[in-house]
């Protein structure tokens, strides 16, 4: 197994973040500074910060309903609140899989399952993402169309096709559900931007089918093991 699966699903860090840990000089196996792509076996002696991780795993899987004002990370050097704060006690060393950003609510799964973080926010594997989105005023059905077919958010960027309805407007605001099938920095904030609709209100509220059905704003839940059979199987 690649060191920084192993990290990953000790729930110290994703994969990423596990590359950061080794790349610190953070990681030592048997005793020697561990490299990117080191391979970890059973009888294999791995320490993060002098301190030594087992081998046997128990997963967690949980289902956050996160609020605005708060950041989708472990920790944060500022004292500011994050989505770990939110997770019942006696809860293991899980990560949020995938982000939201500071002012976006919602869904957000958190896990050491390591697998089943990159089977969920890996972009070959297209898991769709849907969000409720709120804009200022109306939508014309020539901005929905664009926004369907791909917009250009950076230079040389251009979103998937996806797929929008709208669920309410009036003169007043609109409403809509947006699908994605990748996960982009601040996609569907960037994509409204850039047809001179700002977002106002952004929250996520389904990955595949699983939704925050009967879950509070801020309440936290482990996910049933059907729930958990289902998304790995997405």
């Amino acid at each position: 197994m690649r060191i920084n699966k192993f990290l990953a699903e000790q729930g110290v860090a994703s994969r990423r973040g596990a590359d950061a840990l080794v790349a610190e000089g953070r990681v030592t196996i048997n005793g020697v500074p561990a490299k990117a792509g080191d391979d970890v076996g059973a009888e294999d002696a791995v320490m993060l910060d002098g301190k030594l991780l087992s081998h046997k795993v128990k997963y967690e899987y949980y289902i956050l309903n996160k609020p605005k004002g708060c950041l989708c990370t472990v920790s944060d050097d500022k004292g500011r609140k994050t989505v770990m704060d939110f997770l019942p006690a006696g809860a293991g060393r899980v990560v949020p899989v995938g982000r939201l950003d500071y002012d976006t609510e919602g869904l957000l799964i958190l896990t050491n399952d390591g697998d089943l973080a990159y089977r969920l926010t890996a972009p070959q594997n297209e898991i769709p993402k849907t969000y409720l989105v709120r804009v200022d005023g109306t939508v014309t059905a020539n901005l929905l169309n664009r926004l369907r077919a791909g917009v250009e958010i950076e230079k040389g960027v251009v979103t998937k096709k996806c797929k929008i309805n709208v669920v309410e407007t009036d003169k007043a605001y609109t409403k809509l559900h947006v699908t994605l099938t990748e996960g982009k920095n601040r996609e569907i904030r960037k994509m409204f931007e850039a047809v001179g609709k700002p977002v106002a209100f952004l929250k996520r509220i389904k990955v595949g089918e699983l939704t925050l059905t009967g879950l509070d704003r801020g309440a936290c839940r482990k996910l049933t093991p059907e729930e958990v059979f289902y998304l790995k199987n997405l």
